[in-house]
């Protein structure tokens, strides 16, 4: 199990160095078809791949990350739905609290009651700042969460947002417009939240091509996040990493 994921995810925003993830639905992918996956991440330079998904109603998460970790060191990272959602398997578990929402029991609820066994875990624990930002269209994480993203146009909501995240400690900052989305973060307002923060920013979201990629990371963005694109098309696997990577390339 790797150990200081957190620190290369900050080494990276410091060398001005953009990443890309990968995010795995073990409800959507079959077990057969994981060693493809896997080796068209390995292939395109995949930086780190997450595990999960707002339901995970599959009972394989264990398998699923067992099978990936048999067959690569890319750190695997789990993005849980729910505190159900934890393998001692994986490397890192970004601890979301949805910052974006007024709901309790994503804020702190869900935590107290998960907390003893995350710690038992063995996990490299990230806290994270979760802001579901609208997509254009209801998402899962929406309708479990019963809270309302922020407007997409509202780019003083997501700072002002983002800023209280970080002075509560948060690790990492994580604006998802959420799986399938017809409408992507805009770039203004990850610029804004970029140029604001000092942790590092994840966008994901409504990421259906290279060119939106790069011009997330362009705007701001530390780590990209695509799930849905890839899940349609794994061979966008390769021009996205690419795409991303390029904007590292010529960063000073």
């Amino acid at each position: 199990m790797q150990k200081g994921i957190y620190q290369q995810i900050q080494n990276s925003k410091q060398a001005k160095q953009k990443s890309f993830a990968v995010l795995i639905d073990p409800d959507k992918v079959r077990p057969a078809e994981i060693p493809a996956l896997v080796q068209l991440a390995l292939d395109a330079r995949v930086d780190y791949l997450l595990v999960g998904g707002s339901l995970v109603i599959s009972n394989h998460l264990d398998e699923c990350i067992q099978a990936i970790k048999s067959l690569t060191d890319i750190p695997v990272i789990l993005f849980p739905g729910s505190p159900s959602q934890i393998s001692r398997y994986a490397d890192a578990l970004l601890y979301l609290s949805l910052i974006s929402g007024r709901n309790p029991e994503l804020l702190i609820g869900q935590h107290v009651i998960s907390a003893p066994f995350v710690k038992q875990s063995g996990l490299e624990i990230m806290s994270t700042g979760y802001m579901v930002i609208d997509g254009g269209a209801p998402t899962t994480v929406s309708y479990i969460s019963n809270a309302s993203p922020i407007p997409s146009d509202k780019n003083e909501i997501a700072l002002c947002t983002a800023l209280a995240g970080e002075m509560l400690g948060m690790k990492l900052i994580y604006m998802d417009a959420g799986s399938g989305a017809r409408i992507p973060i805009r770039e203004s307002m990850i610029a804004a939240v970029a140029e604001q923060i000092t942790v590092p920013l994840i966008i994901g979201g409504g990421i259906t091509d290279p060119e939106k990629a790069y011009r997330n990371c362009r705007a701001g963005a530390d780590l990209i996040v695509v799930g849905n694109a890839i899940e349609k098309d794994p061979g966008l696997i390769r021009e996205m990493s690419a795409a991303i990577h390029a904007l590292s390339a010529t960063a000073p």
